[in-house]
């Protein structure tokens, strides 16, 4: 059975109320479009302030998308350490940091 293809706005609109529902920060969308070679359509890059709240971030967003548009991401990166963690949606790839791992990168 082939996946559901769902509307990029509305994953975007719901990954984004995720991070903002545990206070996630610093919210940056890169719009990736208009490069013939992007893996994705958009980048979100937040940051959080310790493991715990990457993680709480990380399972906002799969909570909401989940129940708003019965969709889960296809793989899911780093909630070991949680240090960095990538959440890929296909057409949406989230980056969540703890905040010292994202300057520094």
């Amino acid at each position: 059975m082939a996946k559901k293809t769902v509307n990029n706005d509305v994953l975007l609109t719901n990954i984004i109320k995720g991070i903002e529902e545990v206070k996630g920060n610093d919210i940056d969308i890169l719009d990736l479009r208009a490069i013939d070679t992007a893996v994705c359509d958009y980048f979100i890059i937040c940051n959080g302030s310790s493991n715990t709240q990457v993680n709480a971030i990380v399972n906002s967003v799969q909570k909401i998308v989940s129940k708003e548009l019965k969709d889960k991401p296809w793989h899911i990166e780093g909630t070991d350490n949680a240090e960095w963690v990538l959440m890929d949606y296909v057409s949406i790839v989230v980056h969540v940091f703890q905040k010292e791992i994202r300057e520094y990168y």
